[in-house]
């Protein structure tokens, strides 16, 4: 299991302030494989630059994937640039990765769904890390569900990394998201503008 997937199955089984935008979601999906690759030292930072090591030794496909998309030639790519381009459909791609699980008879995400009271199965080892990293508020995936407005309500902070590198990630997944709200926002009062031209006729 990765940061990336318990980050998923935290956004499926708990509460948020708001609905998660699936774009939103794949930008802190990208934060979250970013952040394992610096625990495995894939990758270290150079101010924000990230500069790819050796290949992650790791079983989890959709990681791999993540750290050979790395741009290994100077100069290096920023972690902002990084969110956005590896970040663009990772949602989506992570949905389907757990479909072909399924398909390939590994069911462990079978019951899991998004808060419509179905029974999930609660023995099931991957979401039973999840669970345990999500209640003791463990630092990175607090912090990325905390961005996605998870917990709904939530007061207190999460707590910081002691790795100054994730945190440059982290503060990298906030502003990212901040930025495609503002985009958002921006066309939401362009289309209003727009149907009020309209309307005018």
């Amino acid at each position: 299991m990765t940061t990336a997937r318990d980050l998923l199955i935290v956004s499926l089984d708990v509460p948020s302030a708001r609905p998660v935008e699936r774009g939103d979601l794949s930008l802190a999906l990208a934060g979250a494989e970013l952040a394992d690759l610096l625990a495995a030292e894939a990758v270290t930072l150079d101010d924000d630059r990230i500069v790819p090591g050796l290949p992650p030794a790791t079983d989890d496909r959709l990681l791999a994937e993540a750290g050979a998309a790395l741009v290994r030639q100077p100069p290096h790519e920023s972690v902002e640039d990084w969110l956005w381009r590896r970040g663009d459909g990772l949602a989506q791609t992570y949905a389907n990765e757990l479909e072909t699980e399924e398909r390939a008879g590994r069911p462990r995400y079978r019951l899991l769904a998004p808060r419509n009271g179905r029974e999930v199965a609660a023995e099931a080892p991957d979401r039973a890390r999840a669970t345990e990293r999500w209640t003791s508020r463990e630092p990175v995936l607090a912090s990325l569900a905390a961005a996605l407005g998870i917990p709904e309500g939530a007061a207190d902070e999460p707590p910081v990394p002691a790795d100054e590198a994730v945190v440059t990630v982290l503060a990298a997944v906030n502003g990212a998201l901040t930025e495609l709200e503002a985009v958002r926002q921006r066309r939401r009062v362009e289309d209003a503008a727009f149907d009020n031209v309209w309307r005018g006729f």
